[in-house]
């Protein structure tokens, strides 16, 4: 039987050209994130089963990948259920191994602690454009700042690494969880439906308005719940501020400390901002995440047609480990999918250094030989990038595939020194 050449469903090779792009973007976000004062971290790609189906990563908790116990542990012929079987997972995200870490080493960290974090996750779903089952993430989280400085450094971080990437006319979308919930409660739908109530909001942006009303009622909902709640959506696009219009309307059911915390985050980023993206309340933006409890935010990008980053503040996850909560907040770039869209767009890896490849003749002595990966060494130590490679008997075809490689400077090397050109 022949070996499968090409790699699992949902996953993929990287090649070299894409993969000095992912370099190079790797090195503009962290470069830029550690100028806000955020400190990398890592966690392990496995997380403990419990941990990952706690209930808190909403519809990601279907796609997880499970690992079988091993060895005595796992025993088939006793096994009755699931947890007989399983006690590890692949990470799906990187929010609930961050708030582990942070739960276990808090006594050793800085408060606020401001961390970053870069690393595949995995997700069994559907692969399609710009989605995979295993993909980078790339996150930003404060924790132990209770005021919404943490949202504003987050969103100012994020727009500043994508405007640096040249991203340009892009928005960011902002809403809060308790403007969700007081619509909801406004509407008359139960406590425990919010949950639904919100996932079909969530398709608002793919079946419109009127096909969120219709599958409202579809699920049970009664009619005049259904439409007082889509009317509040209604008339907030027909004022003039949507926040204020939505704030009088529900009256006691939303604090107004809500509504002055957000505007104060809005227009704290509008000031510095710059004009290369634009800045939006959009009360239809949920997040799909159940462990957000306030300010959630979105990048939404024209040219991918969708999501390309997200987050919000999640301050009851770490009560979760340690019984006593902890403010923190996230916000994390879709590191793929800006990769798809530079590559789409002919990106090119800006000039660093130079690149070199020295084409050795087969068969050029020993001595000789030596002298030449001698000044290559010598070249390496001063910054630039040599490649020493045998010489091919097409030297023309040889010299278009390095090219491609970005090698712009090639020396020769001959057996015969008087054929030696190093400046060819």
């Amino acid at each position: 039987m022949a070996l499968s050449k090409k790699p699992v469903t949902g996953m993929k090779d990287i090649l070299p050209k894409e993969m000095a792009i992912r370099d190079y973007v790797s090195g503009v976000i962290k470069e830029t994130y550690r100028q806000f004062g955020f400190t990398p971290i890592e966690t392990p790609g496995v997380e403990n089963i419990e941990n990952l189906s706690s209930k808190q990563g909403g519809e990601n908790e279907k796609l997880i990948f499970k690992i079988l116990k091993r060895g005595e542990k796992l025993n088939l012929e006793t096994a009755r259920e699931e947890k007989d079987l399983v006690d590890g997972g692949l990470r799906y995200d990187l929010t609930v191994p961050l708030v582990r870490f942070y739960s276990n080493h808090s006594n050793e960290l800085p408060s606020p602690f401001k961390a970053l974090q870069m690393g595949n996750v995995w997700r069994a779903e559907r692969p399609q454009r710009g989605r995979y089952r295993q993909f980078m993430q790339c996150d930003i989280d404060i924790f132990g700042e209770p005021s919404n400085l943490a949202e504003i450094e987050l969103i100012l971080a994020t727009t500043l690494t994508l405007g640096k990437l040249g991203f340009k006319n892009f928005q960011v979308r902002i809403n809060d969880r308790r403007i969700l919930k007081a619509m909801a409660a406004y509407s008359g739908f139960c406590e425990d439906a919010y949950d639904n109530v919100f996932i079909i909001l969530d398709k608002m942006d793919k079946i419109g308005p009127e096909g969120v009303l219709e599958e409202l009622i579809h699920n049970g909902f009664g009619s005049e719940n259904a439409e007082k709640y889509m009317t509040l959506f209604r008339e907030m696009e027909e004022a003039a501020d949507g926040l204020t219009y939505l704030a009088e309307k529900l009256g006691d059911f939303l604090e107004e400390e809500v509504r002055e915390n957000l505007r104060e985050i809005m227009e704290s980023v509008e000031a510095t901002k710059g004009s290369f993206f634009e800045l939006v309340f959009d009360p239809t933006l949920v997040r799909g995440m159940s462990y957000y409890t306030g300010p959630i935010f979105e990048v939404a990008m024209p040219e991918f047609g969708g999501s390309c980053g997200g987050g919000g503040r999640y301050d009851k996850m770490v009560g979760r480990f340690t019984g006593k909560d902890v403010p923190a907040c996230g916000f994390s770039i879709g590191f793929e999918r800006i990769i798809l869209l530079l590559m789409e767009n002919g990106f090119n890896v800006p000039f660093q250094s130079e690149k070199t490849a020295y084409l050795v003749e087969k068969g050029l002595p020993a001595e000789e030989l030596g002298k030449v990966i001698a000044r290559a060494q010598e070249e390496r130590a001063k910054g630039g990038q040599v490649l020493v490679v045998r010489m091919n008997k097409n030297k023309k075809f040889q010299k278009e595939q390095l090219a491609k490689e970005g090698y712009t400077q090639f020396q020769e090397f001959f057996r015969d020194p008087i054929k030696t050109d190093p400046r060819s």
